[in-house]
């Protein structure tokens, strides 16, 4: 999710959109590293400083190079939507100044291959309208290498912004979710056929799965659809209510998603009574935060059905059902060799250092159950915020016992604590849910110059701050058993590949490489 600057004009930098200046340098190794199996090893390295340009950071054994950026033209072009990055129906060309193109910001991934090809699709968020891109990996030349496979709706209405993307095989569908608000926000299909291609180029909208600031989404293995909301609460004490909840859609059968039951996570106190919004929202220091967010905590689960409000509304629905809100949980992913017993989510928080509420700098929670289609389960924090680590967006796996996080924290933390966003390493492996994991930077993200730019002399509707986002690891498998959580990540391997898109700026989208020495290793260490 993007998070808006509240800098003002501070002055002006060197510009240029020349991918060279970008290329992640490898620095030394730290004395501490993590030591992946399958995974890769990581030596931490130090966040980039919050002022001027800074290059990316990689762990050394680790490199990047770009797949796409923003000014690749797309196949099919239509109405503006131009280029991969950038919408110019605002008439503003692609260089910096303050009447530039609007940045559309491409955003999470997803890797599939189709009859031998190899194709990267994401949702864009930015821009006056949401649509959806493909890149063909394998297509050298740069002027054919990103399609634009949809752009309008199938009932004639208006395209919101996209965060979210997954894939469902059962429907064979791209799924994407636009986070706003009902009745804005929601689930949006498009249909591809066995090559690839967008079936008819439409969106679809699925009412169905309600209408709310879903960011995360992701299958199972019975097909339902787990949903992850972003929508803030009101302000108070620096910090946010909690308001956002963890929703789970079963349709009546798998390869239709127009029907089904759609629920919310409710989560219980140590007596057994369920904390409810109305609780939360009356105290947001309810002492159940606190106990949340502590190591070798543990609380029951169980999922409610929800009545959607007005406007189709999933936010006001499960408010009304007695779930559990958070304080702006943003996407989640099962975890391999769990049998989708195990589901991992990232919390935001409240993205200022001065909030003076529990829970303020968000964490990495674990939803344990029998089965994905289990009632009751429990939850559990696996990794408690700070202000060194916190504003937690994606997140994915890059082996079984190998978590990578990545922050969003926004360009005011930023300024607060001098530090642009990172990525991290966390080992499940030796934190046992008692104490903290281990966790290690594995990417410091840089600022190029046009989000530097931004950041400095925004026309308003372009973000300051490079985010990180999109980062995902698949082997393209489209079929129910490449469902992401259904296999075991390798990344030493030739079939795993990994992304991540550098948002806003040059809106550049990286694959990761890991060197042949640098996935085996021994334990790690804590860091």
């Amino acid at each position: 999710m993007k998070q808006k600057s509240t800098l003002g004009l501070v002055g002006t930098v060197g510009l240029g959109l020349g991918l060279a200046a970008f290329v992640a340098a490898a620095m030394p190794a730290t004395a501490q590293t993590e030591h992946g199996s399958d995974g890769f090893d990581v030596a931490g390295v130090a966040a980039n400083s919050a002022f001027g340009v800074q290059q990316n950071v990689l762990t050394s054994g680790l490199s990047e190079s770009p797949v796409a950026y923003g000014q690749l033209p797309l196949v099919n072009a239509t109405g503006g939507i131009t280029n991969y990055g950038y919408n110019t129906s605002n008439g503003g060309p692609l260089t910096q100044n303050p009447k530039e193109a609007f940045k559309t910001e491409p955003d999470k991934n997803v890797y599939l291959v189709f009859g031998g090809k190899h194709y990267l699709f994401q949702g864009h968020e930015g821009g006056p309208a949401g649509y959806v891109t493909r890149i063909n990996l394998d297509e050298p030349d740069l002027t054919k290498r990103v399609t634009l496979i949809a752009s309008t709706r199938s009932d004639g209405a208006a395209v919101p912004n996209f965060d979210g993307i997954t894939w469902d095989p059962f429907t064979h569908q791209l799924l994407l979710t636009a986070e706003a608000s009902a009745p804005k926000g929601g689930v949006f299909a498009v249909s591809l056929d066995a090559n690839g291609d967008a079936v008819d180029g439409k969106i679809t909208p699925l009412p169905a799965l309600g209408s709310g600031g879903y960011e995360g989404v992701q299958n199972d293995s019975a097909g339902n659809v787990w949903l992850v909301e972003d929508i803030g609460g009101a302000g108070v004490s620096g910090g946010k209510k909690p308001n956002s909840y963890v929703y789970r859609f079963t349709p009546k059968t798998p390869t239709d998603l127009s029907t089904g039951t759609f629920e919310a996570l409710q989560v219980s106190r140590k007596d057994g009574t369920p904390v409810t919004a109305q609780q939360l929202s009356a105290n947001p220091s309810d002492p159940f935060i606190t106990d949340l967010h502590t190591y070798g905590a543990s609380f029951s689960t169980k999922w409610v059905p929800v009545t959607r409000g007005a406007d189709n509304s999933a936010t006001v629905g499960a408010a009304t059902a007695g779930a559990t809100p958070f304080k702006r949980p943003e996407n989640g992913v099962f975890r391999p060799g769990t049998n989708f017993g195990e589901f991992y989510f990232t919390e935001t928080g409240d993205t200022n250092k001065d909030s003076a509420l529990p829970g303020a700098f968000g964490g990495v929670f674990k939803i344990s159950q029998k089965s994905p289609t289990s009632s009751t389960g429990t939850l559990s924090p696996v990794f408690v915020g700070d202000l060194e680590h916190t504003g937690f967006d994606n997140i994915q796996f890059a082996s079984k016992d190998q978590l990578l996080v990545v922050e969003d924290a926004g360009d005011s933390l930023h300024t607060q604590r001098n530090a642009l966003d990172s990525g991290y390493l966390l080992s499940l492996k030796n934190g046992r849910g008692k104490k903290a994991p281990s966790i290690v930077r594995w990417l410091a993200e840089g600022r190029d110059a046009s989000a530097t730019y931004d950041h400095y002399t925004s026309p308003g509707y372009n973000d300051g701050d490079n985010e990180i986002t999109g980062i995902h690891v698949s082997n393209g498998d489209p079929s129910t058993a490449g469902i992401l959580g259904a296999q075991l990540p390798n990344l030493t391997s030739n079939t795993w590949r990994a992304f991540w898109t550098q948002q806003h700026g040059d809106n550049i989208t990286w694959e990761l490489k890991v060197s042949a020495s640098g996935g085996h290793g021994g334990s790690g260490n804590d860091h």
